[in-house]
């Protein structure tokens, strides 16, 4: 298995559609449908390496990345999403510090 390049709480830019976003999971392989591969991911980036749930900056969806599409962002600017707050606390040097769940 691979190691992720990539963690949770960090700010990304997606190399292909210059969008930026923050990972909010991390799958070490592709776990989507084949359907969804085929449909969706238009380059055909390899499946057996990490790819990521991202939350889109300025924007209301999420995206499913490979992780030979992103790199880290140079700008650490706060992400807009209406979902940040579910997953994180707050933005500290960069990184989104994810929600501890207290039962």
């Amino acid at each position: 298995m691979r190691r992720a390049k990539f963690f949770i709480g960090q700010i990304i830019h997606h190399k292909l559609f210059n969008y930026r976003g923050v990972i909010f999971d991390v799958d070490f392989e592709f776990l989507g449908s084949h359907v969804w591969y085929n449909k969706i991911a238009r380059s055909r980036p390899p499946k057996n390496q990490p790819w990521y749930h991202v939350l889109v900056d300025n924007a209301t969806h999420h995206t499913y990345v490979a992780e030979s599409n992103m790199e880290p962002s140079k700008l650490l600017t706060p992400v807009h999403h209406p979902w940040i707050e579910h997953y994180f606390e707050k933005l500290e040097q960069g990184i989104y510090q994810l929600k501890i769940t207290r039962h």
